[in-house]
């Protein structure tokens, strides 16, 4: 359950800075600002109407629900403000088990990746047992391909994304044994 008593089909975590709990439609105008944004939409589907963020609200949930994964919200302790999404993603015709991210524009440059990210690989390791993650990173991407750089994975291959995305992006992987082994930076 939620703070605001809200039912959740997942786990919830908090790291020092943040909460990464299943979306809730009370999520619905973060998903809308980011998807409404040409900067962080860019690189996640490209800008969507409220309407369309609303259905990604609802996927996100429905994956939980579904699967026992999808990305978690998530919220900035500090001022319980909603700032981004990130986890564990595999849809159906999915290239590889991911752990993806994207953030508002306002949450980028403070570390909210990289530390939701951590928490994330963490938990696909560790409770999800999988013995290997990817990150779908399009080429152009810097702050992503760096993020995954600093995570430890490297570039792998290229591969087209399915439809509707049908884009060719780096598939950035790392194993859990090298998850495990890593210097955190």
């Amino acid at each position: 359950m939620t703070m605001d008593g809200n039912m959740t089909p997942g786990p919830v975590f908090e790291t020092e800075r943040l909460i990464l709990r299943p979306p809730i439609e009370a999520d619905l105008d973060g998903w809308a600002e980011l998807m409404a944004d040409e900067e962080t939409a860019r690189f996640i589907g490209g800008v969507q109407p409220r309407a369309v963020a609303w259905r990604l609200v609802a996927t996100m949930a429905g994956s939980w629900a579904l699967r026992g994964l999808g990305m978690w919200s998530v919220v900035e302790k500090a001022s319980g403000r909603w700032v981004g999404r990130l986890g564990p993603w595999f849809p159906e015709g999915w290239p590889e088990r991911e752990v993806g991210w994207g953030l508002l524009r306002s949450a980028q440059g403070q570390g909210f990746a990289h530390e939701g990210a951590c928490a994330a690989m963490d938990f696909v390791f560790d409770r999800l047992d999988w013995e290997r993650v990817s990150h779908c990173i399009h080429p152009a991407n810097e702050a992503s391909r760096r993020l995954a750089h600093r995570l430890g994975s490297r570039v792998t291959r290229m591969q087209l994304l399915p439809p509707p995305f049908e884009v060719e992006v780096e598939i950035w992987q790392q194993t859990r044994d090298e998850w495990r082994g890593r210097k955190v930076s």
